[in-house]
């Protein structure tokens, strides 16, 4: 099944997706701003034939909702409009903090490790997913 995860931000979304055998989650774009976004998504989602979403929770550390994760929330709710296709949700705590670790080694610049970062974090959420789903 192809999945993919979204870390959904005010500025910037991070889009990542998996290989169909559900192995390989691979960042795959960074959107800029809100303009157009549940539309630049739902066309991704048919181009690439997605199955299903994996949308990032920001959950505090207590495992409450905060504002963000309440931000999220309605975002799903919205994109459900756009795309047909199943919605789930991913805790993402400490997804950026291991995004920067993986950048960290690569040998970019401030602003190109920026401009990825988000994509990574939605890599990271992805590979988390499944890794629950499939437990070795």
């Amino acid at each position: 099944m192809r999945y993919l995860a979204i870390d959904y931000g005010n500025k910037r979304t991070g889009l990542a997706i998996c290989d169909a055998g559900e192995t390989i989650a691979s960042p795959l774009t960074v959107i800029q701003g809100q303009k157009e976004l549940l539309k630049k998504i739902a066309d991704i989602v048919a181009a690439e034939k997605v199955e299903a979403v994996v949308l990032g929770l920001p959950l505090n550390m207590d495992d409450s909702q905060g504002p963000q994760a309440k931000l999220v929330l309605k975002f799903a709710d919205q994109l459900k409009a756009y795309i047909d296709v199943p919605i789930h949700f991913q805790d993402e705590r400490l997804s950026t903090f291991g995004a920067e670790e993986k950048l960290a080694a690569a040998d970019f610049t401030r602003g190109k490790k920026k401009k990825r970062l988000d994509a990574v974090a939605a890599a990271e959420i992805l590979d988390v997913f499944l890794q629950q789903k499939h437990p070795q």
